[in-house]
C-alpha cells in the first residue's frame, strides 16, 4: 500500500483543527451554560448530512494590538449551506468559543460572502448569533464589517427570508442585524439583546437593571415585540426555525411551498355559529376562531406576548400558507393602538413581500382613544396598516365578525383598500360608529326631551342597530360580497384562495413611496 500523501494528511489535520473552535476547556464552558457549540447547532438545524462548509481556513484579520495575528481558522463563524426538509439554505452560526465570537474584518467576509451566495441562489438566510460584539483589537475594521452585513440585510430584505435566532449576546450596534431580518427567535435565558449594557446604563442613568431583564427573550417577546418566537433550548429554537422555514418560499419570486393537511377543505364547525356572543358587549376568543378555521394544528402565532389585542402569525388553509391577522376582543376590546398598528403592519408587509395571502379577521370598534396615544403619533402608526394593505397585492380576504366601527373597519383590509373578497358574518356590525354614540349623537335634542331619557335611549339604540349596524347596508352597497355562517367560513376561504392564486396586479411606475415610519 503506498505511502499517504503528507498533503492530504496536512490538510485532515487542518480541517481537524478549525472543527476545534476554542478548544475543549471553552467548549465544555459553553454547555456548562446550557449552551450547544456553533457546529452543533447547524447539524440539528439542518437536515443529517447535508452541510457543506465554506471557506473554514480564513483567519483573523488585522489586529492594532498585535504584531501576529490569531491563527484560529474560521474566524469564530462558522459559515456554509445544506438543506432543511430538502430545500438548500445558507446559515452562518457564530462561535463563541473563538474570541467570545467577536466580529472582526474577516469574520464579517465570511458572514457577507454566504449571505451574497444564497441571494444569487434564491435561498433563505439563516443566522445563529452568538457574538459578544465587535472585535475591540481590529478598531474600525470590525465596525466596517458589521455596516457591510447591514447594507446586505437591508438590500436583501424582501428577496429572500432572513431569520435570526439569538442564542447567545448580541449586544451593542450587532443588534441592528438581527433587527433589520424577517423573523428573530430567541431562546430564552441564555440570549439577550440591547444597545447598551447594563453597566453603561447604571453609569450613565443610575438605574440598576440585569441583562435578562433589560433584554432577555421574554422583554423582547411582550415588552419591545423586536422577538417574533422564544423557545426553551438551543435544540427547541432550531427546531422552531424549520418549522418557519416550511411557511416560507425560497425567496419573493416562487409561491410558498403546498404541504398535506389532512384536514379536508369542506370541513364546517358548528361551534362557530355559537362562538360570537349576541350581546356586543361580551368578549370571545378570536383564537379559538383562528384555530377552528385553519387547518387542525397549523396556527404558528408571531409576537404571540406583545400587543395581545391584534394577532398576527401563519398558518395553513388546505395546506397552503396563509398570512392571520385580527383583533382578539379578549384584550381591550380588540381596539387598535400604537403597538397594535405596528405589529399588524410589519407583518403584512413581510407575507405581501413573500407571496403570501393575507386573511383578515376584523373585530374592532376602533383605535384607542386618549392623549397618550394621540401625543405618541397614532396617527401616523395607524396609518402605517392602511399603507400596508393597500400596498399589498397578495391575495387578500376579511371576513368581519362582529364590531367594525370607523377608521378601523376602512384600514383593516376592507374592500376600500383593494381587498379581493369580503365576508361578513350576521353578527357583523359595520358602522360609523357603535350604537350607542351613534345615538347620543344623532338624537340628542330628542333624548332631551324624552320623558323617560333612559328608555328612549335604549330604543333608539337598538332602532339604530338594526337599522344600520349589521352586514347588510355594507353588502348592499357592494363592501361585503357575501354574509355567511359561520360555519362556513372555511370552506369559503379556501375557495376564494384556490381562484386568486393566480392574482396578477400592474403596479404604478415609482421608485418607491414613503411610507409613514
Amino acid at each position: 500500500m503506498p505511502e499517504e500523501d503528507p498533503r492530504i494528511i496536512e490538510l485532515r489535520e487542518m480541517r481537524a483543527k478549525s472543527r476545534q473552535g476554542g478548544g475543549k476547556e471553552r467548549i465544555a464552558a459553553q454547555h456548562a451554560k446550557g449552551k450547544l457549540t456553533a457546529r452543533e447547532r447547524i447539524e440539528i438545524l439542518l437536515d443529517s448530512g447535508t452541510f457543506q462548509e465554506l471557506e473554514p481556513f480564513v483567519t483573523q484579520g488585522h489586529d492594532e494590538t498585535s504584531p501576529e495575528p490569531s491563527k484560529i481558522p474560521g474566524d469564530g463563524v462558522v459559515t456554509g449551506f445544506g438543506k432543511i426538509d430538502g430545500r438548500t439554505v445558507y446559515v452562518y452560526s457564530q462561535d463563541f468559543t473563538v474570541q467570545g465570537g467577536s466580529l472582526g474584518e474577516m469574520q464579517s467576509h465570511k458572514i457577507c460572502a454566504v449571505m451574497d451566495l444564497a441571494v444569487r441562489n434564491g435561498s433563505p438566510i439563516v443566522g445563529l448569533i452568538d457574538s459578544g460584539g465587535a472585535r475591540i483589537q481590529e478598531g474600525v475594521r470590525s465596525l466596517g464589517g458589521y455596516a457591510e452585513i447591514f447594507r446586505r440585510n437591508a438590500l436583501y430584505s424582501g428577496i429572500v427570508p432572513q431569520i435570526s435566532v439569538i442564542m447567545g449576546p448580541c449586544a451593542g450596534g450587532a443588534s441592528y442585524s438581527p433587527a433589520l431580518t424577517d423573523i428573530i427567535i430567541m431562546v430564552e435565558k441564555t440570549s439577550y439583546m440591547f444597545l447598551t449594557g447594563p453597566d453603561v446604563i447604571r453609569t450613565v442613568t443610575h438605574e440598576e437593571v440585569d441583562a435578562e431583564t433589560l433584554g432577555g427573550a421574554m422583554t423582547h417577546h411582550t415588552v419591545s415585540g423586536l422577538a417574533h418566537l422564544t423557545a426553551p433550548t438551543d435544540q427547541d429554537a432550531l427546531a422552531t426555525v424549520r418549522s418557519v422555514l416550511s411557511y416560507l418560499p425560497n425567496n419573493n419570486v416562487e409561491n410558498p411551498p403546498v404541504a398535506g393537511s389532512g384536514d379536508p377543505a369542506n370541513r364546517m364547525d358548528e361551534e362557530l355559529n355559537h362562538l360570537v356572543p349576541i350581546d356586543p358587549g361580551v368578549p370571545y376568543s378570536m383564537h379559538n376562531a383562528i384555530h377552528r378555521i385553519v387547518d387542525s394544528g397549523s396556527f404558528m402565532e408571531l409576537l404571540g406576548g406583545f400587543a395581545r389585542n391584534a394577532i398576527v402569525g401563519l398558518a395553513r388553509m388546505d395546506g397552503m400558507p396563509v398570512g392571520i391577522v385580527s383583533q382578539e376582543p379578549d384584550m381591550l376590546g380588540g381596539s387598535v393602538d400604537i403597538d397594535a398598528s405596528d405589529k399588524i403592519c410589519r407583518f403584512v408587509r413581510f407575507c405581501d413581500a413573500y407571496n403570501i395571502p393575507i386573511i383578515t379577521f376584523v373585530d374592532s370598534p376602533g383605535f384607542i382613544p386618549g392623549t397618550d396615544q394621540e401625543y405618541r403619533g397614532i396617527i401616523r402608526h395607524g396609518a402605517k396598516v392602511l399603507y400596508a394593505y393597500a400596498e399589498a397585492s397578495v391575495p387578500k380576504i376579511s371576513i368581519v365578525t362582529r364590531k367594525a366601527y370607523g377608521g378601523a373597519y376602512v384600514v383593516m383590509s376592507s374592500k376600500y383598500m383593494g381587498t379581493d373578497v369580503c365576508f361578513a358574518w350576521p353578527s357583523a356590525e359595520i358602522a360609523v360608529m357603535g350604537a350607542e354614540g351613534a345615538a347620543n349623537i344623532l338624537y340628542r335634542r330628542q333624548l332631551k326631551d324624552a320623558a323617560d331619557p333612559e328608555a328612549e335611549r335604549a330604543r333608539l339604540v337598538e332602532e339604530y342597530r338594526q337599522r344600520f349596524c349589521n352586514p347588510y347596508a355594507a353588502a348592499n352597497a357592494g363592501y361585503i360580497d357575501d354574509v355567511i355562517e359561520p360555519r362556513e367560513t372555511r370552506l369559503r376561504v379556501i375557495a376564494a384562495l384556490a381562484a386568486l392564486r393566480d392574482k396578477t396586479v400592474q403596479a404604478l411606475p415609482r421608485k418607491h413611496g414613503n411610507m409613514p415610519v
